[in-house]
């Protein structure tokens, strides 16, 4: 990839790369914000098959991850999670922007550098978990084609004399050692952040399944597994930001993380917000949901997960069953979590929020044909299985269509039409 960029005497630059979905978009270049810096990206070609038991595994890993958060919940503040639901399965100084761009893998990631010698990673940006862990030097499985960090090559790094492990529905799992060190972003340093050193990662974070480094976590400390402050509020409490917001833009292109507001660049009109209902995810409620101008009716409230390390957007089984009736020719796919519809099909698809409704294009809720030269495609609304989880997970196939800030401050969550 060829890097392009404007610098800034304050803020570093941080190459962020992002989830490919199948629509080819031609890339117009946006105006700088007013410190950072911005990466073109690429998007793959559009039709193309998607592998649908790679995204079965994605749900999977998601629902997953909500679990593990749950249980990290129970733990850190000693009652449960509201909703866990009794799941057999619970198991200047002030801004710096870092661009987003894409690769062809359902993740969003980019760079931060660690330690005293800096040391550049790459990281998956993850809102919906609360942890940052790396590859360690001693790491003895499926980190090679990882950057591996050594806390003993860096000055301010610490043992924080305790261990992790990570597990994932599909069985993946990272586990190592705890320790603490200078972590940055953009510009923006968090002294002493906690961080996981992986001595083992599985097959599902090998380089092939899973290009980035490593992941950052940036929900609440309520599901760190750490229970220590992630990296977004470490740089709050240090006053290394002066507003305490975070906004993405995961759209198709001229995508980009902002940390210590929004750029105004890159929406238009003004902000919808929502309460956060309870923080630990990034959980809130959303009102409705509308296929070609049909409302579809929901017997419960909906509470929902803000999650940019999902790529779908996931709900109940009945649910999601019911949004595909207003599909015509819609039907299960081969592997469970996910439904076909017929390509052609292109009428708007909407949520609303904070009683504004933003649609989903079709070109995003198209994930791909479900094999070459098919008629049915993959669409971008995935179920979970199990009847005793009641919540959705907002994922990219939402989140490419809007601006979205996440005001750590005010605990709220706001969306804005894409500039």
């Amino acid at each position: 990839m060829r890097f392009t960029a404007a610098s800034s005497s304050m803020l570093a630059a941080l190459p962020v790369l992002a989830a490919a979905f199948p629509a080819h978009h031609h890339r117009t270049p946006l105006p700088a914000p007013a410190s950072g810096i911005s990466i073109p990206i690429a998007k793959r070609g559009a039709g193309a098959p998607v592998d649908p038991a790679s995204l079965a595994r994605s749900i999977a890993r998601s629902v997953a991850k909500v679990h593990r958060g749950f249980s990290a919940y129970e733990r850190n503040t000693g009652t449960p999670h509201p909703l866990a639901n009794g799941s057999a399965a619970l198991q200047t100084r002030a801004t710096g922007s870092d661009s987003l761009a894409a690769d062809g893998q359902q993740l969003w990631y980019g760079a931060i550098s660690v330690g005293t010698p800096k040391k550049l990673f790459t990281v998956d940006f993850d809102t919906g978990s609360s942890d940052l862990f790396l590859p360690g030097a001693q790491c003895i499985s499926n980190c090679q084609g990882h950057t591996p960090y050594d806390p003993t090559a860096s000055s301010t790094s610490h043992d924080r004399g305790t261990t992790f492990s990570l597990a994932y529905g599909d069985g993946s799992t990272v586990s190592g050692k705890q320790y603490s060190d200078d972590v940055t972003v953009a510009g923006l340093t968090a002294t002493g952040q906690a961080l996981g050193v992986a001595t083992t990662y599985s097959d599902g974070f090998a380089s092939d399944n899973f290009p980035p480094d490593g992941l950052m976590g940036m929900a609440f400390q309520s599901i760190s597994d750490y229970d220590a402050p992630p990296f977004f509020q470490t740089l709050i409490e240090q006053g290394e930001v002066d507003d305490s917001v975070f906004s993405f833009k995961l759209a198709p292109s001229d995508s980009e993380l902002f940390l210590g507001g929004v750029n105004p660049a890159l929406y238009s009109g003004s902000f919808t917000y929502v309460p956060v209902t309870k923080e630990g995810y990034w959980e809130t409620n959303f009102d409705s949901m509308s296929v070609n101008g049909h409302p579809i009716v929901f017997e419960r409230n909906r509470d929902c997960i803000i999650d940019t390390g999902t790529t779908l957007i996931v709900g109940p089984l009945a649910e999601v069953a019911l949004v595909y009736t207003r599909i015509p020719g819609a039907l299960p796919g081969p592997q469970e979590g996910i439904y076909i519809y017929p390509c052609s099909f292109k009428k708007p698809i909407t949520m609303t929020f904070g009683g504004t409704s933003f649609t989903i294009s079709p070109e995003t809720f198209n994930l791909g044909q479900i094999e070459e030269g098919s008629s049915m495609c993959v669409g971008g609304l995935g179920y979970i299985a199990d009847p005793e989880l009641n919540f959705w997970i907002i994922g990219d196939v939402f989140l490419q269509n809007v601006y979205t800030s996440f005001d750590v401050g005010k605990s709220r969550i706001g969306f804005a039409n894409l500039a």
